[in-house]
């Protein structure tokens, strides 16, 4: 039997290791439709996209809505599978920044929910998969796989933080056409 160059073998052994992985991922993706599910009616894909900074790229974003049609004031989820590490507190600064960018200048009220967030958001990394929720009564929910992390119930916080992706004036554009679909006049 002829032996396998080493090249072949590590190219073998990647791509077996990444396919443990997707595998592994895999469950963690259905437990993120089975929560969206509790609270969307008949939830689908609305669109989906990727977060690319200069030359990074961040997140894969997925919307969910009923039968994959959004309405800002009805129930929705988004979805964040991260490609990166973050600290929590970075990403409620980033949060907090994308907020005064829509024009919001609260501070008081920007602290307060920088302390919520904080408490809620876990640090991420390549293998964390987030999802926020807007629920029926205009609240944000959180959760990372089945569990819930946390509830900031103020809908004008819910409001600001979705606008973040899918407001018309949002700082990724391109990201928010691929979250609303092309058919979509949003």
């Amino acid at each position: 039997m002829k032996p396998i160059p080493k090249a072949k073998m590590t190219t073998t052994k990647t791509f077996l290791i990444g396919a443990l992985v997707a595998i592994m991922a895999a469950p963690a993706a259905h437990a993120n439709i089975d929560v969206v599910g509790k609270y969307i009616p008949k939830a689908q894909v609305v669109g989906e996209g990727r977060m690319t900074y200069l030359f990074w790229d961040v997140y894969d974003a997925k919307l969910y809505a009923p039968q994959g049609k959004w309405q800002g004031d009805r129930p929705f989820a988004l979805r964040l599978d991260y490609l990166r590490s973050f600290a929590a507190k970075d990403i409620a600064k980033r949060t907090l920044q994308e907020m005064r960018n829509q024009g919001f200048r609260d501070e008081a009220v920007l602290d307060r929910w920088y302390q919520d967030m904080i408490r809620i958001f876990p640090d991420v990394d390549s293998s964390t998969s987030l999802i926020g929720i807007r629920d029926q009564r205009g609240h944000a929910v959180f959760y990372q796989g089945h569990t819930r992390l946390g509830v900031i119930d103020d809908p004008q916080f819910t409001d600001l933080f979705f606008d973040i992706w899918l407001d018309t004036d949002t700082t990724a554009p391109d990201l928010r056409q691929s979250l609303l679909g092309a058919a979509s006049t949003s």
